[in-house]
């Protein structure tokens, strides 16, 4: 009962060990797979904050894979979203756009490329957990199961953080910059396989 739990243990024991560079990935993987599920939403019921930080999230994904340019990106991202209508102190009174887990995943990778705090990663991770639910759709194997649904998002996470692990040397430094080469090889390694929303063969 509760395995689910274990699991989220677990992941944040494995973020704790992990370094700056290796966060900054599964970040942006866990908030690539929440953007694209968003992506996959009917018009109507997309949200176009959301969707605005698609930007970001590539900018992400560059500079968690070695890319020093992206840095400004990420950092213009950042202020335009703090000095904009959706970071707010209104709490449940003002708009809850940048609560939407997709588009807070991708705020708090960006953080997390930034400062490499650990709890970004946890917040990233919490919001792909608390979406294994809420984005269920009826027909889903998960549907009547939601302690199932945030135990599967769970295992997967640890699956990425596996395969993010093969990289652990090269990604230390990858904040700092690394080679145009080694940036496109680890863009080929790394992202399609963490961004398929099902991994499994």
């Amino acid at each position: 009962m509760h395995v689910w739990k274990d699991l989220d243990t677990t992941v944040a024991g494995r973020l704790a060990s992990a370094s700056d560079g290796e966060r900054a990935v599964f970040c942006a993987a866990v908030a690539q797979r929440l953007m694209l599920a968003h992506e996959a939403l009917p018009a109507e019921e997309r949200r176009q904050f959301t969707l605005g930080l698609r930007p970001l999230l590539e900018a992400v994904w560059a500079g968690a894979l070695g890319d020093a340019s992206a840095f400004d990106a990420i950092k213009r991202g950042l202020g335009t979203y703090y000095l904009g209508p959706y970071c707010h102190n209104e709490g449940p009174d003002g708009p809850d756009d940048a609560d939407e887990h997709a588009a807070a995943a991708v705020l708090h990778a960006a953080e997390a490329y930034m400062h490499g705090c650990g709890d970004f990663a946890l917040f990233v991770s919490g919001h792909a957990v608390e979406a294994a639910t809420d984005l269920l759709p009826l027909d889903d194997d998960f549907a009547d199961d939601p302690e199932e649904a945030r135990a599967e998002e769970l295992r997967r996470q640890l699956r990425d953080l596996d395969l993010i692990a093969t990289e652990a040397q090269t990604l230390r430094r990858a904040r700092f910059g690394l080679t145009t080469a080694t940036t496109a090889r680890l863009q080929e390694a790394l992202r399609p396989l963490l961004s398929r929303p099902d991994d499994l063969p």
